[in-house]
């Protein structure tokens, strides 16, 4: 529970700043899929679509790796929110992610994610069965 409300957290922050910028910069979210497992080293891959406020679309590849206290196997099914961008092609590329998860059945994930000033917050429910916390990096790249 206390998890769930930290995610809801993270997105009402992205929101408000999103809402109250007062800069000509687009607002992007992405709906994604991520499957993988972990055990000390973390490795998680999938798909995304990321849709902006100026009509401006992709669909994406995801990579996630990293390392920490992590164990398990899931499929997560979520939502990411990026900070204000001035184009769609500065969701490309690795950032650096803070990730905590836990679930036995039903899975929750949520990352913090930067890279440089272009931020994503994710968060996601799915099914599996994990734990943990770990650092590591998402790389967004376009889907081909």
């Amino acid at each position: 529970m206390l998890f769930r409300r930290l995610l809801i957290t993270l997105f009402a922050f992205f929101s408000i700043a999103a809402a109250t910028s007062a800069s000509t910069g687009i607002t992007c979210k992405m709906n994604y899929k991520l499957s993988g497992w972990s055990f000390v080293y973390k490795q998680y891959d999938g798909t995304g679509a990321v849709r902006c406020s100026n009509g401006q679309q992709a669909q994406v590849r995801l990579a996630s790796k990293g390392g920490g206290f992590t164990i398990g196997r899931s499929e997560i099914d979520g939502t990411g929110v990026f900070s204000e961008l001035k184009d769609i092609r500065e969701i490309y590329g690795t950032f650096v992610e803070l990730e905590g998860h836990a679930g036995v059945v039903k899975s929750a994930a949520g990352q913090v994610l930067t890279k440089g000033i272009v931020s994503l917050a994710m968060s996601g429910e799915g099914r599996g069965i994990d734990i943990g916390v770990n650092i590591g990096g998402l790389t967004i790249s376009p889907l081909r």
